[in-house]
């Protein structure tokens, strides 16, 4: 006992004020983010009251765009899900949906209610794939902008590739098949390649928690909180992270991820770099990474932006098991990818990326659940043993979790002041609870399962993407 309180005691006399700053930086971080984002914010709706709503755009001089659909054993909703996308409000767009292998019968639901039938269309071969193509089908009636693509099952971002050799558009937009998009969504995230078409090259849009919400025809008519704490975190989590804290980098012209969920990119950037990383666990922010390198490698002068109107409802999971297995990937994922370009750190070559965006990725994304879990051990052991004075611990507790806590309801209060989404007084107040109660277990369970995932990598394990149960967006109030 007497080794083990000297060691805690040496470890708490070196560690436990560059901690302590530590959480101060990086809560501090992502307020100067939310700051960020509020002042686009301000910006955009400014911009919307002096010129109208982005429907300008929504001319014959709007850039087509195709809707690339992966799909593997989604016969269950898949059939709204198209429709829903066939219906945006947007002048020039079509659907290409993939079957990557499905064993359910996806594709027969789709034959029966599009009325497909098989054509002869070769596809080109610009981005590689793997898979084997099985044939292309299109609706007998010749006038509804789908097709469906079948393949041998390779990996959603193989599907995705297929998916980018089948578009005959400008622009690519990649959608989860289980996701619902507002019906304007189309026209609001391509508003930058409207405005600088040379520059921009890819815009990401917002992903946000759909559980509890009402959905009817494939469409979210109404948001709302969900009854289940665990899902309720997540909408607070997702509303920092999606809305203000990418909002904030785009501001800085430093932004390095783009959602898979919802991104769109110019089709011949995709062609040049390749398309996804089948490879890759992380193939969303590998892609990013990719495009960056390339285009600062080459001098091009370009735009990545963030577009925070636009919202891709998503199902997150509803059980600790499915988030775990997400939690770890996503961050073995970040690790990878950091990792495969770490000769962009720190690169004056690079910009802000190289000197700003990378290094706190790699301090304050990468680093955080270690820190993060192995001081509040710290912590807990040397109160235990005595040899942690009270008024430390409370000055840890309030700028690690008090400050957290203020930051996020920072970022509730720009997003309820902008786009108010929620317009029940209990949704907010549910919201306000899940702010607190994510500080109060859940982050300190996110912190071990993300270590999993990194050490899972580091070990050299298989990395597996697994299957994330859901429970469906069906047209119900509360699910």
């Amino acid at each position: 006992m007497d080794g083990l309180r000297d060691g805690v005691v040496t470890t708490l006399s070196v560690v436990q004020w560059p901690v302590l700053i530590y959480f101060l930086v990086i809560n501090t971080s992502y307020l100067i983010l939310i700051g960020l984002a509020a002042w686009d914010f301000v910006h955009h709706l400014r911009r919307v009251e002096q010129s109208g709503r982005p429907e300008r755009i929504a001319g014959d001089y709007a850039p087509s765009v195709t809707v690339v659909v992966p799909m593997y054993n989604e016969a269950a909703g898949i059939v709204s899900s198209l429709q829903s996308l066939l219906a945006l409000h947007y002048p020039h767009h079509e659907v290409v949906a993939v079957d990557d292998g499905s064993t359910d019968d996806t594709f027969a639901v789709l034959e029966r209610a599009f009325d497909l039938v098989p054509v002869g269309r070769e596809i080109p071969t610009e981005v590689p794939v793997i898979a084997q193509l099985l044939s292309v089908n299109i609706p007998r009636d010749g006038r509804t902008p789908l097709t469906v693509v079948r393949k041998t099952n390779s990996g959603r971002s193989d599907a995705v590739n297929l998916g980018i050799n089948a578009a005959n558009t400008d622009l690519v937009v990649f959608v989860d098949a289980d996701s619902i998009l507002d019906p304007d969504a189309l026209i609001t995230v391509t508003v930058p390649f409207a405005d600088d078409p040379t520059r921009t090259i890819a815009t990401g849009g917002v992903v946000r928690a759909a559980n509890g919400s009402r959905v009817v025809a494939g469409r979210l008519v109404e948001p709302r909180v969900p009854r289940q704490l665990l899902a309720r975190i997540q909408i607070v989590e997702y509303l920092r992270a999606f809305l203000l804290g990418r909002t904030g980098w785009s501001r800085l012209r430093a932004l390095l991820l783009i959602s898979g969920a919802f991104g769109v990119f110019r089709r011949d950037v995709l062609v040049e770099v390749g398309g996804l990383d089948t490879t890759s666990i992380g193939e969303d922010f590998e892609l990013v990474m990719r495009v960056h390198r390339k285009m600062r490698r080459e001098g091009r002068d370009y735009r990545i932006e963030f577009v925070g109107e636009p919202v891709c409802w998503t199902e997150v999971p509803s059980t600790t098991k499915v988030l775990r297995k997400q939690r770890a990937r996503w961050h073995r994922g970040l690790w990878e990818t950091l990792w495969k370009y770490r000769g962009m750190l720190g690169n004056p070559r690079y910009g802000r990326l190289g000197m700003i965006a990378l290094p706190f990725y790699w301090a304050f994304e990468l680093i955080a659940p270690l820190l993060e879990f192995g001081g509040l051990i710290l912590m807990i052991l040397g109160l235990a043993l005595g040899v942690v004075n009270v008024p430390f611990a409370i000055l840890f507790i309030l700028i690690a979790y008090g400050y957290a806590i203020l930051v996020t309801l920072a970022a509730m209060t720009v997003e309820e002041l902008t786009f108010h989404k929620y317009t029940r007084w209990r949704d907010l107040g549910s919201l306000v609870t899940a702010a607190v109660a994510e500080n109060l277990g859940y982050r300190q369970l996110t912190a071990w399962w993300r270590l999993q995932g990194w050490w899972a990598s580091l070990r050299g394990k298989k990395q597996v993407w697994g299957t994330m149960t859901r429970v469906g967006l069906g047209d119900s109030t509360d699910k």
